[in-house]
């Protein structure tokens, strides 16, 4: 991929590549290097009538073709998917900062998981019937909102772009989509995948900009019915605030500050191995990341021991460097508001273990946006450092010494996402698991997924459930039809 072809990125409207139609333009900057290398559209009210307009003339046709008709287009895309990973690989990690590697090892092929998953479950998804004895029989279809808005964030770019499309692809809905500004370019190169694989004209728009100029001008607009959102609480606070009087049904995927719970009895090998994996990986902006580390007080100076020793070893630098385990921050902003994190768990009385500090990698990528991995201590439960949300490399250690208090510790959170508990003990897992205040836990594994499962968290997560038949519950509305006998 030759990143010169993509200097100008364009809107997808009608099947269609189009500028925006106030000529207004955002840079579109490589995090590795610090340079801006294209210009992406800031689209406004006008770019997303036009596309809702797109979507309106192709819903017809669209949600009353058959689930087959879907399958074979939304396969196809799967199939393209994959036949472009590398390109698409390193548009990710050229916009994102993560490593190459990872890319093409988890965020590309869970892209084409997501639209062949959702391929295959609409010709399954079934209608549910209810006898009234010899009275009536009642049946509920299932039918496409109309047209509805997915709005993604930049940390998983194309992964979770596709987990919101593809269900509401499938269930028949006609789509306005707004990747994050920060990381356009594979939703770019989706838009051609989707030309080459046969969408209709006007099924899936991608409208880039920002979220004050494009993105509150979907979720406000009359004709969108739905809205699917990932990102911050705050910005999924703003959503629901414009959303909620007017009735739209609401899917919000927000933050988190998830805690890692490890007992004594852990496989201790296995346990070290994936905690450095869910505190690290993509550079620890994953909202699933686990940055509370909570250690039973028996086994913490050996484990603090060892993972700083780890911790160390994590390699950062250039992304296309195969050897790069942690790559760049995804912006100057979101790099700046790490720093202040780190200063302020300072001031709070943290004391920094390992890393905390800005690295400037030789060659190229002098001038990114790169932080070391980086471990807190001697903090408590109730600062800002341990309560708020930070999405970077930095995790925080702290002790217990019972079950009762670990499980308190972990849900000493306004957020309420995901938690992961280590230990051989299946009665201390279950009766731990079955307290914690979190929409997902893990015992003895972390980001293991069935596609088949509910996504999402409570509290200050967010509301709604992704994934499997609840993604297509929500892309839809029930009817229920009753027959007298």
């Amino acid at each position: 991929m030759n990143l010169s072809d993509y200097q100008h990125i364009q809107n997808f409207i009608d099947g269609e590549f189009v500028d925006p139609k106030s000529n207004a333009y955002l840079d579109n900057t490589n995090p590795a290097t610090g340079e801006v290398y294209g210009k992406i559209p800031n689209s406004n009210l006008a770019d997303v009538e036009n596309a809702v307009q797109a979507a309106q003339q192709a819903f017809q046709s669209w949600s009353t073709s058959t689930p087959e008709y879907r399958f074979k287009i939304l396969n196809r895309i799967a199939e393209l998917i994959d036949e472009n990973l590398d390109a698409l690989a390193l548009a990710e990690t050229t916009d994102n900062g993560k490593p190459l590697w990872l890319s093409k090892r988890v965020d590309i092929p869970r892209a084409s998981s997501n639209f062949r998953f959702f391929a295959t479950s609409i010709l399954h998804f079934a209608t549910e019937s209810h006898v009234m004895e010899d009275k009536a029989i009642n049946f509920t279809t299932r039918q496409a909102v109309g047209i509805v808005a997915c709005i993604s964030p930049w940390n998983l770019p194309l992964y979770l772009f596709t987990w919101k499309i593809a269900p509401a692809l499938a269930a028949g809905n006609c789509v306005l989509a707004k990747p994050s500004e920060v990381t356009p370019l594979s939703a770019f190169l989706l838009a051609k995948i989707c030309q080459e694989a046969g969408l209709p004209k006007g099924v899936l728009n991608i409208i880039h900009g920002d979220g004050a100029s494009c993105g509150s001008a979907m979720v406000a607009h009359p004709s969108i019915k739905a809205i699917s959102f990932t990102g911050s609480t705050r910005a999924g606070e703003n959503i629901a605030a414009i959303a909620a009087p007017k009735f739209k049904k609401l899917s919000l995927e927000l933050g988190g500050k998830n805690p890692n719970i490890i007992f004594a009895d852990c496989d201790w090998d296995k346990m070290m191995k994936t905690t450095l994996q869910s505190s690290f990986a993509n550079q620890g902006q994953i909202c699933l990341c686990g940055s509370r580390i909570l250690v039973e007080k028996k086994i913490y100076d050996k484990f603090k021991t060892e993972f700083v020793e780890k911790v160390k070893q994590l390699k950062v630098g250039d992304p296309l460097d195969e050897s790069s385990k942690q790559g760049a921050i995804v912006s100057k902003m979101h790099f700046q508001k790490i720093v202040d994190c780190i200063e302020l768990a300072k001031e709070e009385g943290g004391k920094i273990i390992v890393g905390g500090q800005a690295i400037s990698p030789a060659g190229r990528c002098t001038n990114g946006y790169f932080i070391s991995p980086t471990i807190i201590e001697g903090l408590g439960p109730n600062c800002k450092t341990n309560m708020e949300e930070i999405f970077g490399p930095v995790v925080t250690l702290q002790s217990f010494e019972t079950e009762e208090e670990a499980i308190a510790l972990a849900n000493n959170s306004t957020y309420g996402l995901a938690s992961t508990i280590w230990t051989q003990d299946i009665s201390k897992a279950n009766r731990t698991a079955l307290k914690m205040q979190s929409g997902i836990v893990w015992i003895n594994c972390w980001l293991l997924r069935d596609l088949r499962t509910p996504f999402g968290g409570i509290k200050n997560s967010g509301v709604g459930r992704e994934g499997g038949w609840d993604a297509l519950r929500f892309f839809t509305e029930a009817k229920n039809i009753c027959f007298e006998l």
